[in-house]
């Protein structure tokens, strides 16, 4: 006797595991459960899947057998198949997440580095402006390059020093008396 049982099986197509049970009951048949379980996928919901159950006697189970569990184990499986697939994408997702928020702080960090340099910097300038020594003053004040947010205020400070220490050979001087 040849059956073509395992064919039709493989031809279905389906991933993970199929376990049968088989039952006689009193009536002269059978109640047959097929349960499919798909180890590799990581959602618990797969294990609310229930069993298929079918019931009849041997020549009902013979003759339907196969058309009864195609369709159903076929979409258990695929179902089972896009958990484990929607299961990783969710995992990627969470790394990429992480990735983009590290990726956030370190900019944040640099930006906040950036400009505490430049709020030291524009600070000790002010302190030499005070004690007129404005040659020392222009020469420590950030530079415009590292700084484009600040780079008029700079220029401005820049301007102001430079009249101090390398007055304009065009311009007259205000308080002269002609």
């Amino acid at each position: 006797m040849q059956t073509n049982f395992f064919r039709h099986i493989a031809k279905m197509g389906l991933t993970g595991d199929l376990h049968f049970t088989l039952r006689p009951t009193e009536e002269n048949s059978f109640v047959l459960s097929v349960l499919l379980n798909n180890e590799q996928c990581g959602d618990e919901a797969r294990k609310l899947i229930p069993p298929l159950n079918l019931k009849g006697t041997a020549e009902e189970l013979d003759n339907g057998f196969f058309d009864s569990i195609s369709t159903p184990l076929q979409t258990a499986s695929g179902l089972m198949v896009d958990m484990e697939s929607f299961m990783k994408q969710l995992e990627d997702a969470k790394k990429k997440s992480a990735m983009e928020k590290e990726k956030t702080d370190k900019e944040k960090k640099e930006k906040e580095a950036k400009e505490k340099k430049y709020k030291d910097a524009f600070q000790k300038a002010e302190a030499l402006e005070k004690e007129g020594k404005y040659k020392e003053a222009w020469s420590v004040l950030p530079k415009v390059s590292e700084n484009p947010d600040f780079a008029e205020t700079i220029r401005k400070k820049q301007a102001e020093y430079e009249k101090h220490f390398a007055p304009s050979l065009f311009t007259e001087p205000a308080n002269e008396n002609i």
